[in-house]
């Protein structure tokens, strides 16, 4: 992880909530790459999926860290930092 983001403190051990975006399943929507909340585990769809489901989560949340949840990616992204963490 790079130094230099103060939001890696909310950062917990958690689990996929679901195998897709929750929101997409709900709706019927569909996305194009995952991101898991690693605050709370919420999955979301990617800024290149109609929904931004993830961004959105950041909004109405404020938990700051996601992870890639695309197999055999494990990058980390600060939605408030705007930068790889």
């Amino acid at each position: 992880m790079t130094a230099g983001c103060s939001h890696l403190e909310q950062v917990r051990p958690v689990t996929p909530a679901t195998t897709g975006c929750e929101e997409c399943l709900r709706s019927g929507g569909r996305w194009v790459h995952l991101r898991m909340c690693l605050g709370c585990g919420h999955v979301g769809c990617c800024d290149s999926s109609q929904g931004k489901h993830a961004t959105g989560h950041f909004h109405e949340t404020g938990h700051a860290v996601m992870q890639s949840a695309e197999p055999g990616e494990s990058w980390r992204w600060c939605y408030v930092d705007q930068k790889l963490v």
